[in-house]
């Protein structure tokens, strides 16, 4: 490949990866799985190579790992607060559709509401239903570090093939 379309290129994908990134902060964005797209449109158009195939399998698990944890953290911490399963699905249900109504920080509004209203709506306690949504609230901001985190290092693990 022509060494100023290759630069060109690598410039676009690590553009589309810390835009991606700074997505993450939207809990129901898959941006790993964006990451890991664009890694996978850098290997298809460059080529994978030894190292490009090792590093590409490397990302996949991360992202991988990463989306399963983020969604585990985030319903654990509501759990360990008392929520039920089905206030969960609710809430990620709402915060879907508020992402695509008003926009991800509405997404947000919305499923930490729909907690709380269903929390409330199953137990007539007002402490409890916000002792759940700020359990959920708490493991959000675990899973955004996580998420962060993970992102981080699949980006890393790119550049090394990218530039290396």
């Amino acid at each position: 490949m022509d060494p100023g379309l290759e630069l060109l290129l690598n410039l676009l994908i690590l553009l589309g990866m810390l835009v991606t990134l700074c997505g993450l902060i939207v809990p129901v964005f898959p941006g790993l799985i964006v990451i890991w797209l664009l890694a996978l449109i850098y290997g298809i158009i460059s080529g994978f190579g030894t190292l490009g195939a090792v590093l590409f399998i490397i990302i996949t698990v991360l992202a991988i790992l990463g989306e399963i944890s983020d969604n585990l953290l985030m319903s654990r911490k509501a759990r360990q607060k008392g929520a039920r399963w089905l206030s969960i699905a609710v809430a990620f249900i709402a915060g879907i559709v508020g992402s695509i109504v008003f926009s991800p920080l509405g997404g947000i509004a919305a499923a930490l509401g729909a907690l709380f209203l269903a929390e409330f709506i199953s137990s007539r306690d007002h402490g409890k239903a916000l002792a759940v949504t700020k359990g959920m609230a708490i493991g959000w901001g675990w899973a955004f570090v996580l998420r962060f985190g993970v992102g981080l290092m699949m980006i890393a693990l790119w550049a090394i093939w990218a530039w290396a």
